[in-house]
This record gives C-alpha cells, sequence and structure tokens, in this order.
C-alpha cells in the first residue's frame, strides 16, 4: 500500500477509536453561543476553548456595525486587493490597527495563519537568510519558516543563550529574522521580549513578535506585550489576529510603511480581501477599552472573569491552563472534559 494511504488509514482508526469510546471532541457543533456557555449536541457546557478573551462575541453594537456594512456592501468583494477587492473599509481598519500599534501602516490578510505563512517566507528569501524561532512557536510560524528559502533555525523554549548562539552561528554577513509568540498559545507563558529585543539589536536580527492571544490581554490598557514591558520600539515587525479578543477573523502585520510589500506579499497580491462584515468587527472593536465610540468601561468585561464565575475556578486558571493540559494529555484529556460538560 502507498504510504500516504496507509498515514490516512491510520488516522481514520485512531480517530474511529477515539469516537468509539466518546474521547473525540474536535469539530463538536455549537448550536448556541450564551456568553461562556454554549450548547452541543442538545448539551449545555462551559466553554473553555474558546477565544473570546474579552467577552465581545456578539456584542450588539458590533453586530450592528456588521449588519451596516452587510446592507451598504453585500455579502464579497470583487478581487483581489491589489486589483478590484478593495474598498475604504479596508483602508480603515488598516489604519486604525496602525493608530493603535503605534506604527506607520498595517496590511490585513484573510487569516493570522495566512498573515504568518506569507510574511515569514517574503521577508526571508535570499539564500544567505536565517531565520530563527522559538521551539513552542505557533505553527503557522514553523509553516512560514519552511516555506521560505531561508536557513531555519530554532532555539529551545524562551532559552536567551540559546538564541544567542543561533544568532551567533547566522555570521555577520547574514539577513537574520527572528520570530516569537508573545504569548504561547499551549503554555500562555510569556516571551522574555526585553532580552529578545536586546539580542537583536547587539546581532543586527529583524524582529517580529506574533501577539495574536497578547493584544487586549497584555497591558494596562490591552495594547500588548510592549506595554506589558513598558518598552517602545522594541519590535521590528507586529502580527496579530482579529478574531480572538476582537471578535472577528483575519490577521495584520504593521510597522513602517513600504508600498512595494504592500503590493507585492503573497496573499495580499493574490488573497481576496476581508468579506465587508469581517472589516466592521474589528474596527469598531479597537474602540472599546476607554469608553470610545458608545462603549462605557463595564461593557468590556474579560472572558476569563465570566468563566471564572461560572465554573468556580480560581483566579490563576484559564483558557492556557486548560491549553496547557492538552499537551500532556491530548484527546484523552479532551474527552474527559467534554464528558464532564467543558468544551
Amino acid at each position: 500500500m502507498n504510504s500516504i494511504y496507509r498515514r490516512i488509514e491510520e488516522m481514520n482508526q485512531r480517530v474511529a477509536d477515539l469516537r468509539r469510546n466518546g474521547l473525540y471532541f474536535y469539530l463538536q457543533p455549537i448550536s448556541e453561543l450564551d456568553g461562556v456557555w454554549v450548547t452541543v449536541n442538545g448539551r449545555r457546557m462551559l466553554l473553555f476553548a474558546g477565544y473570546s478573551y474579552l467577552g465581545l462575541l456578539g456584542h450588539p453594537k458590533i453586530t450592528a456595525a456588521a449588519q451596516e456594512a452587510l446592507a451598504r456592501y453585500g455579502t464579497g468583494t470583487h478581487g483581489v486587493r491589489i486589483l478590484a477587492g478593495t474598498l475604504p473599509l479596508h483602508d480603515e481598519l488598516e489604519q486604525t490597527i496602525a493608530r493603535f500599534k503605534k506604527a506607520e501602516a498595517a496590511i490585513v490578510y484573510s487569516s493570522g495563519y495566512v498573515t504568518n505563512l506569507a510574511t515569514v517566507s517574503a521577508l526571508v528569501m535570499g539564500r544567505n537568510d536565517v531565520v530563527i524561532c522559538d521551539k513552542y512557536n505557533h505553527a503557522s510560524i514553523v509553516d512560514g519558516c519552511l516555506l521560505s528559502r531561508a536557513k531555519f533555525a530554532r532555539f529551545r523554549h524562551n532559552d536567551m543563550a540559546d538564541l544567542e548562539r543561533c544568532l551567533q552561528q547566522a555570521g555577520t554577513d547574514a539577513g537574520k529574522l527572528v520570530v516569537v509568540d508573545a504569548v504561547f498559545s499551549m503554555d500562555g507563558d510569556i516571551i522574555n521580549l526585553p532580552e529578545v529585543s536586546r539580542l537583536c539589536r547587539e546581532y543586527e536580527a529583524l524582529l517580529m513578535v506574533d501577539e495574536a492571544h497578547s493584544v487586549g490581554v497584555l497591558g494596562e490598557t490591552g495594547h500588548g506585550i510592549e506595554e506589558h514591558f513598558g518598552l517602545e520600539d522594541a519590535i521590528d515587525l507586529y502580527m496579530g489576529t482579529l478574531s480572538k479578543p476582537i471578535p472577528s477573523v483575519g490577521g495584520y502585520v504593521a510597522r513602517e510603511d513600504t508600498p512595494a510589500q504592500r503590493q507585492t506579499l503573497p496573499g495580499r497580491a493574490q488573497g481576496t480581501g476581508l468579506q465587508h462584515a469581517q472589516q466592521r468587527d474589528p474596527h469598531r472593536a479597537h474602540h472599546l477599552r476607554r469608553g470610545r465610540a458608545g462603549f462605557p468601561d463595564d461593557e468590556v468585561v474579560p472572558g476569563g472573569e465570566h468563566l471564572r464565575a461560572a465554573s468556580g475556578l480560581p483566579r490563576r486558571a484559564g483558557r492556557a491552563g486548560a491549553a496547557a493540559g492538552q499537551r500532556d494529555g491530548g484527546s484523552l484529556g479532551g474527552g474527559h472534559r467534554l464528558r464532564a460538560g467543558r468544551l
């Protein structure tokens, strides 16, 4: 048998065994959403695996903004962004993100995965380039590194001595890009940004930080990891998503305004622009934190606070803790959570 078919059959058998034992928790259809409570297969359950960190999913003002965009522009775009697929909403969203991140410009993509895949593979294209990433980085970063034509090196998780070793081995003439998660999605810990930034400056490497799990969560006003550490200009390229604290879909990169990259980056040049309602959701949500645009402060309550109140968990428990359990327990642990009424 072809080895590809054999691997597919082995995976199908594994899934069948998990289903038979009631331990398969993937692709569970959620029929109703009620804050941290969801209905799955007719059963009301607590949602531990969701992304609504600020509890904004389904907020009536954000929903109204999306409906307004749908009524005006319809449900799709006319093509790729560089041709007929750009609307004023695209430009407004990118300008809003750039202001929020204190950057010159921002570029929006259709998903966070595509953002990392397209950006990393486009930045390091030379044979002498080296891309260096933390061993626990998200899969989208790793895939971007593999897709690039650069040499790929990984350092031990949050180990600054090992990062310095990789930078030294890259050599002085190599184009160097270091990519790290701000908050690591599986373990919930935070990258040592002050030291990573210092090493990148010392060895003349560009630093790209994935803030998918830090924007809206870290920092006094939710601006992310730089605010958390009290730093400025420590990062060369900000990456983030529009599907976690911001209740929509998509991803972005932000920093210097480079017109050539805005036109030619893969995923942007060949990818269809975000659908209109998805642009209005994050544009509206970006004006939440201090009561701007009609949102009083008490309307923005972190989803974790609702989850703790509903579940009786201590304060330190949250999504990152539940996700860290997946690294050890895998599907078995997930199946037990499903039986206990927690998704």
